[in-house]
Parts: C-alpha cells; structure tokens; sequence
C-alpha cells in the first residue's frame, strides 16, 4: 500500500505528523537561537518542521515564508499565546490531520494507544467535508457501544456544549471524567437528534479476542481485532499460535469497526500473516522512498478472509490494503472509513 507523507500534527508535548515516517528529527535553525528561551522559539520550531517535512511544497498554496515572518514579528507574553498563534498558523494548511497538541492532550494521545483509559469508549474525528465532530467507531462492550453509539454518527453536543468548530482534542476532554460521572452525547444520525446519557468507566483495552469455529468445510480460526493498540501484536501473535495448535484450516480476520492506532503495531500483525512483499511505503515531497516489507517470518501459510465495514479506518486500511495488494488476503464487506493516513510523533523542546 503507498502512502504519501502529507499531514503533519503537533503538540507543545508532541508534534505528530500524518505520514508513515517514524524517525526523529532535531530541528533547530539560525533564528531559533535568537528566540531561546521564549515561546516565539516554540512557534519557530514548529515552523521548520513543517517547512522540511511536509508533502506538499505548496503548503496549500502558503507563502510558508511569509508565514513565519508574520508569526514571528508577533510578541507573545506567554506560552497560551503562542499555542494559540501555532493552531492559527496551521490551520493555513487546511489540513484536519496536521494538529498541534498541548501536555495534556499528548497524554491524553498516549492513554488512547496504551490499552487503557477512563471514558465511554468511542474513538471520535472531524469529518473532512463537513469538518463535524463524527464517531469513527464505538469499541466494543465500552459504555459507547452498549448504549448503542455507532460508527459515523455525528456528534452535535457534549453535555449541551455545541461541539461546532471543536477540535478532537477539546472534545476528548469533554468526554473522558472521573469513573462512574456520566456525560451526554447529543448524535444526530440519519437527520434525527438522540440524546445518549452514558457512564464513564475504566476501559481496559483488549484489542484481540479469537475463537475456534465449526464450518461444513472444517474448523475455522476466528480472530477480532478491535484496535492498534500497544498491546495488539503480542495478542495477535498469541491467538494465531493457539488456532495453529488447533489444527484450523483457515483465517477470519475481523476488523470492522477498527478506529486503527499504532503503525507499527499494524506492520507487525502484517508480518504475521505475510511471506514476502511490501507492506507500506512512503515517498516524500523530496522522492525520498521509505519501505515496511515482510521478514519471512509468518506465522501461518493459511486462507485469509478479512471483514472491514465503513469503521475500518486509519491502520485498518493498511494491513487489509497490504494484505488484499500481496494477495495474502481476500477483503469481504464495505467501502472503509477511507483515512490511510498514519500519523507520527515529534517531540517540541518545552515539553
């Protein structure tokens, strides 16, 4: 599967970029220097990585150049200010997927891919035409899912707080709270407004469930992954070890309602399941070509079916794409949710 490196996200914590790339990179420049120690130094390195990473060297038809100098003659008293000058400077991106996150909410990110959170359970977007507020998908026996939250369901208010203009990161802590506080979801799905009054809880993440099922044709090895989590390749390994031992003839690979998560993890579980051949590679606006390829390593030779809904999204799209473009895999169900995006993160200097 190819991904072009095209979006970037940032975070005074964290600068994440929408690309496959995971590598470091310090970014320091001649002016950066004269601003040490204030927050335009901040502003500036977020600046340069988007100057020397990002896909499009248009940047959207920007002048970056004269971005940086109208950002930079600013005078920022504190840090707040510059946070708000950096979310105003990339939304000249226009890009929903190149975000800049502030200390909570790149902690926020890490519990997302941890395997464990206090919430409702819904992983949530903005929608690229309609820049709403939009569930990707419930994951499974959460709150969210047992209230019957579904997967491209807009989400219009947040405990009566209209969400119109909300990015996913003040939404996120509108949502999460304390075990057991509740919190309303207004949806609007299919032109009718619903209210969903749902209790938080602690979510323990289990990305992996399997079974062994009885067919006609002989025993089949069942396998539900519900999310990329840090957790998910050690209990896909784990699952396709145990079906081998009980002797299936083949693979059912579930992966409807996948939100994604982690790249690597999808890269790893792509190991399992793949011989030989390319799983995902990059190219940058440079011609600079990155490949993620299969080590010979797999775990079963067997037939595959992979299920993917409208919920499939982000990693899901690249470990179904990788496994239907090598012919590991047949895909079964419908359009995905259509985000073959992964994004990647770049610590800033203040933390």
């Amino acid at each position: 599967m190819v991904i072009n490196r095209k979006r970037l996200v940032f975070g005074a914590a964290a600068v994440t970029l929408l690309t496959i790339t995971v590598t470091s990179l310090g970014v320091h420049s001649q002016g950066q220097a004269l601003f040490k120690g204030s927050p335009k130094e901040l502003v500036d390195e977020v600046w340069q990585i988007i100057y020397r990473q990002y896909v499009d060297g248009t940047f959207n038809q920007v002048d970056w150049q004269a971005v940086r100098r109208e950002y930079l003659d600013k005078n920022y008293s504190n840090k707040q200010e510059a946070y708000k000058s950096i979310r105003t400077m990339l939304n000249k991106l226009n890009d929903p997927y190149t975000r800049f996150m502030v200390p909570q909410e790149f902690k926020n990110m890490q519990v997302d891919t941890s395997g464990e959170l206090t919430g409702v359970g819904i992983q949530i977007g903005i929608d690229n035409e309609t820049k709403r507020l939009i569930v990707i998908a419930p994951i499974e026996d959460t709150p969210a899912f047992k209230a019957g939250i579904q997967a491209k369901d807009i989400i219009i208010k947040i405990d009566g707080t209209s969400t119109e203009g909300m990015d996913t990161n003040h939404a996120v802590s509108l949502i999460r709270g304390k075990v057991n506080t509740k919190v309303t979801l207004t949806i609007l799905r299919n032109g009718k407004e619903e209210d969903f009054r749902i209790v938080r809880a602690k979510i323990e993440i289990h990305p992996v469930r399997y079974s062994r099922q009885s067919t006609p044709q002989g025993p089949i090895g069942y396998i539900r992954l519900n999310q990329f989590s840090a957790n998910a390749s050690k209990e896909m390994r784990g699952a396709i070890k145990n079906l081998e031992k009980n002797k299936v003839l083949g693979y059912v690979l579930d992966l409807r309602g996948n939100p994604g998560g982690l790249l690597y993890s999808s890269v790893e579980i792509a190991r399992m399941w793949l011989s030989q051949g390319t799983i995902v590679f990059t190219k940058s606006r440079f011609g600079d070509r990155e490949r993620e390829v299969a080590t010979g390593k797999s775990l079963t030779k067997k037939p595959l079916v992979i299920l993917v809904d409208r919920g499939s999204a982000s990693a899901s799209e690249i470990l179904s794409g990788a496994l239907q473009d090598n012919k590991r895999a047949v895909l079964v169900g419908s359009k995905t949710f259509g985000k073959g995006l992964v994004q990647s993160v770049r610590p800033l200097n203040d933390g």
